[in-house]
């Protein structure tokens, strides 16, 4: 059953024998033993695609929570995670690729010693299902999604820019003084365009497109680019915190910072969560917090 639910979401033999870690032939004969016993076929093959029929589409969603059942069960007593084992892929954008946070995750994996975890950085949006991946963590506001998703905490967004690029253009006190300022442009992963920036002002936060001087796409060159005098920025603390504690960036408009911004784990579907994601979870939900108290805060 396994099997057939990783073939089901997957639609590749290929991708579901990387997901289970088990041979292509051996996910052929698992799909074949179980149409025989049923004595249905589950699954409509072309050269090109793996599809379910509809008959395949009426037990999938039987099996879906046959498994959240089983692994519910097999699980219940023991929060030790020594029963927790295999792979477990997650995708954090590149604000978190940071030295302090990849090293917290070395507090999990102690957690679970059971457990490969395989980490992706990107930028762009997730396919979860199509990718194989079990959970991804995310900053800001998410648009309307069939993922279930799960605020862990915040984060404490941050303007600032390089000194020689304040000695030479000054240093704003106002959002009225942004108009003689240029910015660097941060391109979003899902649409594709500038993300504007945000300021706190009369008790709202409110949008600001900036004169951008440089665009980019990913966030630790963003940074680098303010720190090389491009112009202004506006990142998670996480991104700037050495820079700041450098000097290498200065923060401006402290007075105007937003609000805090979301960070949720993103997951596919409540009924058929794996412990593996569940316990990651339920770990960065506790420890978020911790990792970098300065920036990060609670739910």
């Amino acid at each position: 059953m396994q099997v057939f639910a990783r073939l089901a979401e997957l639609g590749s033999f290929t991708k579901a024998a990387e997901a289970t870690q088990l041979g292509r032939p051996h996910i052929t004969r698992s799909i074949q033993t179980l149409e025989a016993s049923l004595g249905v076929r589950l699954f409509q093959r072309t050269t090109r695609s793996v599809k379910l029929t509809a008959e395949g589409e009426q037990f999938y969603e039987r099996v879906k929570g046959l498994l959240a059942d089983i692994s519910a069960t097999t699980s219940m007593f023991d929060r030790s995670g020594a029963t927790l084992h295999g792979r477990l892929r997650v995708d954090i954008p590149t604000a978190f690729s940071q030295r302090g946070f990849i090293e917290s995750l070395k507090q999990f994996t102690d957690a679970f010693p059971a457990l490969e975890l395989v980490v992706g950085v990107t930028e762009r949006a997730v396919d979860l299902v199509m990718e194989g991946v079990d959970c991804v963590l995310r900053i800001g506001d998410l648009r309307d999604s069939s993922m279930i998703a799960r605020q862990i905490g915040t984060v404490e967004m941050v303007t600032c820019a390089a000194p020689a690029y304040l000695e030479s253009h000054g240093e704003p006190t106002t959002l009225a003084d942004l108009s003689r300022h240029r910015g660097v442009d941060f391109l979003s992963g899902h649409s594709n365009r500038p993300l504007p920036w945000y300021f706190h002002e009369d008790g709202e936060d409110r949008p600001y497109r900036s004169r951008g001087a440089i665009t980019v796409n990913e966030s630790n060159a963003y940074v680098h680019c303010g720190v090389a005098g491009f112009g202004l920025i506006q990142a998670p603390g996480i991104t700037v915190d050495a820079f700041l504690a450098s000097g290498e960036l200065i923060e401006v408009l402290q007075a105007y910072r937003p609000a805090q911004r979301k960070v949720s784990v993103l997951y596919p579907s409540r009924t058929h969560l794996a412990p593996q994601v569940h316990a990651f979870a339920d770990w960065l939900r506790e420890h978020f917090p911790t990792l970098h108290p300065r920036w990060f805060k609670p739910e």
